[in-house]
């Protein structure tokens, strides 16, 4: 089968490189265009740019994959199908019908909960216990289509984001050549998703990191980890932005009656203990605007933390 691979971020490169590694035939990757990066604003491309040049793939970079220019290219490699991960543009029908047997997308969710641009986030972000890969076939309607292969992983207390997407990064590109057998073998089956179950998640904003310590302290925990990389969760310290990193929920302990949430209860060698609306959170690891990322010890040495202290007022004064 000819393959064309669309993708673009590093979420994508496992895939590509199973394709290879696999010695599939691949006749193009389409990935976004070189885009200014670093200090210095040197053009760069993209990380699954740098795989295929490796591989010495052909590579095309349309700036609307959509253009009549870039669906005249794309039909003229005659792709069987089009394998779609993390790519950056929505492709039109005009585009998903050029493949002669069908376009398929790695999806980083068991659909059809969380559709959208941030899958990974939220479901950390909402409690979940599992999440997993889904192998769809595209269609026009964000992640909507029918499915063709699904397999859950486990999401533990202490994992974030980051460690949850470096699993399905692995986990979609072992899948993906499962598939692919399927469909060369004609043994592939399309479900279609239970639209009675869908469940969004959209593409995360800064403000979605704000902490509201009035929440309980599992849900600020659960920020914590599902915000990683990007926004991150913070509140407000002294009138500067507060990132926090690494935190966890003290065990046997609650708010006493006298401290209101926000603010702190007690430091001591596990972290800064900070009351939420129902519980207490342990912030061992954070960054203070304008310094370095360092764990909660060090930062209670150099800005005398103490108990009573409040946090995110700041935040509250700018929105009032």
């Amino acid at each position: 089968m000819k393959i064309i691979f669309f993708g673009s971020s590093h979420f994508a490169v496992p895939a590509l490189e199973a394709l290879i590694k696999s010695k599939q035939d691949i006749c193009c990757v389409v990935t976004q265009p070189d885009q200014k990066k670093g200090r210095h604003l040197h053009l760069a491309g993209t990380d699954v740019k740098f795989v295929a040049q490796k591989a010495d793939l052909e590579i095309f970079q349309p700036k609307d994959v959509n253009s009549a220019e870039s669906v005249k290219q794309i039909i003229k490699f005659g792709a069987d199908l089009f394998v779609v991960v993390a790519y950056g543009q929505i492709l039109s029908q005009k585009v998903l019908d050029i493949p002669k047997i069908l376009p398929i997308n790695i999806h980083a969710s068991l659909l059809p909960k969380y559709r959208g641009a941030a899958p990974v986030n939220w479901a950390i972000m909402q409690g979940d216990r599992t999440t997993g890969i889904t192998i769809m076939q595209v269609t026009r309607k964000m992640d909507s289509g029918p499915i063709i292969l699904q397999e859950a992983i486990s999401i533990a207390d202490n994992d974030d984001s980051v460690i949850i997407e470096e699993k399905l990064r692995k986990l979609g590109s072992e899948l993906l050549i499962e598939a692919l057998d399927e469909i060369k073998n004609k043994k592939y089956k399309l479900v279609a998703q239970d639209e009675e179950k869908v469940s969004y998640a959209p593409k995360l904003k800064k403000t979605d990191g704000y902490i509201d310590w009035c929440k309980n302290s599992v849900e600020i925990y659960n920020l914590i980890r599902g915000s990683l990389p990007w926004p991150g969760a913070f509140t407000y310290f002294k009138n500067k932005t507060l990132k926090i990193f690494k935190a966890k929920c003290m065990e046997g302990l609650s708010q006493q009656d006298s401290v209101s949430c926000s603010h702190v209860l007690a430091v001591n060698q596990d972290g800064i203990l900070v009351v939420c609306g129902k519980g207490v959170l342990v912030i061992e690891e954070l960054q203070l605007e304008g310094g370095k990322r360092m764990n909660a010890k060090d930062f209670v040495h150099g800005h005398k933390v103490k108990i009573g202290d409040c946090f995110g007022s700041y935040y509250k004064k700018a929105v009032e």
